[in-house]
């Protein structure tokens, strides 16, 4: 061990170090002290209809509490629908966020009480009229681990048979069937902006297409 230019020790044998031109401490630097942030308390400071906002204080690895604001959101699933055609179903329908449509794979919020798989199969027979004989886990990932909580997970669904559940009240959806071996072209164009269709397809494309 070796001290730093802050008078830390530091493993001189570490991978992934920046250039001793930049003037910078080691990357392994960063990513060991880092380890130390503890949440220290969270104050909710707005409660809305679907999520909450509130201050999360940090001690940092120095020393010093920072404050940030975290948007405490329930969390939600994505299902790619896999129709025996080779088809791939997706819906377009206005957002907010983006101030217009996005073409998405069929997503919604889990409810009080759903486990990701059943809520996965409620959203699939609300957005597009479907269900599905068989189920995939694809995987999970945070939406936007900066500033929220939310956690989407995805499935693959397939044998897909009509079972339409009466749909939210705010949902206006147009139903887009896309074959498989368009989808690249789609993301190449960008066609599909939406992050969590995105990152389910690049899953669907990289897994095994076994069905649970």
């Amino acid at each position: 061990m070796e001290p730093s230019a802050t008078g830390r020790n530091i493993s001189t044998t570490q991978p992934n170090s920046y250039p001793k031109d930049r003037g910078k401490e080691p990357r392994s630097f960063y990513l060991i002290y880092n380890r130390t942030m503890k949440i220290q308390e969270i104050t909710p400071i707005h409660k809305g209809k679907i999520f909450s906002l509130e201050t999360v204080n940090i001690a940092m690895p120095t020393g010093p509490i920072k404050t940030y604001e975290r948007v405490n959101h329930p969390d939600s699933v994505s299902i790619l629908p896999l129709d025996e055609d080779g088809n791939i179903w997706f819906v377009n329908q206005y957002r907010i966020g983006s101030e217009g449509e996005l073409l998405e794979l069929p997503a919604g919020v889990m409810e009080g009480g759903e486990d990701p798989l059943s809520s996965a199969q409620r959203e699939i027979r609300e957005e597009i009229g479907m269900a599905a004989r068989s189920w995939q886990p694809l995987g999970s990932l945070y939406l936007a681990p900066g500033y929220c909580t939310e956690i989407n997970h995805i499935f693959l669904a397939e044998h897909l048979y009509s079972a339409p559940l009466s749909p939210d009240e705010d949902e206006y959806l147009t139903i887009v069937k896309i074959p498989c071996d368009e989808i690249l072209n789609h993301l190449k164009k960008e066609a599909i902006k939406d992050c969590k269709s995105i990152a389910a397809l690049g899953l669907f494309l990289l897994s095994p297409r076994l069905s649970v």
